[in-house]
């Protein structure tokens, strides 16, 4: 079966952007490039709400073949390194999944034969199915409003969260609901702050299970 991935970056306070929508007052270093093309190397299929598919690919599709930068020193010279090229041409031959109320692709997106829409009232139901369907992963990048429903039914297999070590003090919550999660693995990262936290999510049946077990022992030892 499919696993469904969540790959986010957040601040320490919980933001996963600041007030104005933006993820940029965070750590997107090297580190974050890096770890976002394993996740993007895992995937059979991407899902994406409306808002991150638009932004997505009004940047991404063109990376892969962007002109080599005038100074490669330059700090935007990054934007265009072999990693985000990789990346971009990952982007650009995924299907993708796009979980939307507005209606179809425009058909001059760059990605409009690769994108595949679906009503957010189905999004559940679709998943239920796609997750059945193959071995590789389904991830999803940003999309905070369409995971966390996803995650609240018990549908994410996997959290995969970037902590940049940055407090933002007010911004956008990454999570709307309160979420328990059982910490998989801590990665640190060469010449970066950053610091990845894998999660798997601990559904409501699990917690009901775990309190139940701890009623027993507390009665056993009475």
């Amino acid at each position: 079966m499919r696993k469904v991935i969540v790959n986010n970056i957040v601040s320490l306070d919980g933001y996963f952007a600041d007030a104005s929508g933006s993820p940029l007052a965070l750590a997107t270093d090297a580190a974050f490039d890096r770890a976002n093309l394993e996740s993007i190397a895992s995937a059979e299929l991407l899902l994406l709400g409306r808002d991150s598919f638009d932004g997505f690919s009004a940047y991404w599709p063109y990376i892969a073949d962007a002109p080599e930068p005038e100074n490669p020193h330059a700090p935007e010279a990054r934007d265009v390194d072999d990693t985000n090229r990789e990346i971009s041409r990952r982007f650009n031959g995924l299907p993708k999944v796009v979980v939307s109320d507005r209606g179809p692709i425009p058909t001059d997106n760059p990605w409009a034969k690769t994108t595949t829409v679906i009503r957010r009232a189905d999004v559940a139901a679709w998943l239920a199915k796609a997750t059945a369907e193959g071995d590789g992963n389904i991830v999803v990048f940003a999309s905070h409003i369409v995971w966390n429903p996803l995650l609240a039914q018990g549908l994410v297999d996997e959290l995969h969260l970037m902590v940049s070590p940055v407090a933002l003090g007010s911004g956008i919550p990454l999570f709307i609901e309160s979420t328990r999660l059982e910490l998989l693995e801590v990665r640190r990262f060469d010449n970066s702050s950053n610091i990845q936290l894998c999660y798997h999510p601990t559904r409501l049946s699990d917690m009901r299970d775990d309190l139940g077990r701890q009623r027993e022992d507390q009665g056993a030892t009475t």
